[in-house]
């Protein structure tokens, strides 16, 4: 595995073929990565928490809605920095597989390139969400340690230890995982299928036509 810095048009060599491109989409960076409903929700709270004080210090109500209301501006600040942000991270972003490898190039202010030939890759899950997009984490085998902070928010939450470069809110992620899971099983003597992981909803989806599977 190999990460380069360069974000240059993709050139394939002789004998390999591209099967899928894309970019995460803003909505999916927007409330699952950077947390918009959380914040907002936030807002909320306090805006609630104000009006409370308010009524309990034998405010007025509307003068208590007014003091509350000085929210506003925060609240449109930070909505937009956060949909400017998952712009930003989504048109910098591109996912890539071929019929050797997943690629993921990404960087804002500086252009990188995770290359993860198939022979590396050791497991593939996918997440749906509901709106039909998905999160497919990558399980690799490579001598070389990924950093989690250099490939956020391109890496599965919460594994520090054992990081997994991740293809995140992909749309019509249910179609890229069965062309992935096609194209690890070209390549391997045998395939396993994967175990997907649960929906947003907490239950688990079924599997996609052609499971994820793993390439040894």
């Amino acid at each position: 595995m190999r990460t380069r810095r360069e974000q240059d048009t993709l050139m394939l060599p002789a004998g390999e073929r591209l099967l899928w491109q894309g970019q995460p989409t803003v909505k999916a960076l927007l409330l699952r990565v950077f947390h918009l409903r959380l914040v907002l929700a936030y807002f909320a709270a306090l805006f609630g928490a104000r009006v409370l004080a308010g009524a309990l210090d034998h405010q007025p109500l509307a003068a208590s809605v007014a003091s509350a209301s000085s929210l506003v501006t925060p609240v449109a600040l930070a909505t937009l920095l956060l949909t400017g942000l998952a712009v930003l991270y989504s048109r910098t972003t591109r996912y890539t597989i071929t019929s050797r490898r997943v690629l993921l190039q990404f960087g804002a202010v500086l252009p990188m390139t995770l290359n993860v030939p198939f022979k590396q890759v050791g497991r593939a899950d996918l997440k749906l969400h509901s709106d039909g997009s998905g999160d497919l984490p990558l399980g690799v085998i490579a001598e070389q340690r990924l950093s989690y902070l250099l490939l956020w928010p391109h890496s599965r939450p919460w594994r520090l230890n054992e990081v997994e470069p991740m293809l995140r809110g992909v749309p019509d992620a249910r179609n890229v995982a069965e062309i992935l899971a096609n194209a690890l099983v070209a390549v391997s003597d045998g395939a396993v299928a994967a175990q997907p992981l649960p929906a947003a909803d907490g239950q688990p989806q079924g599997a996609p036509p052609a499971a994820i599977a793993s390439a040894a």
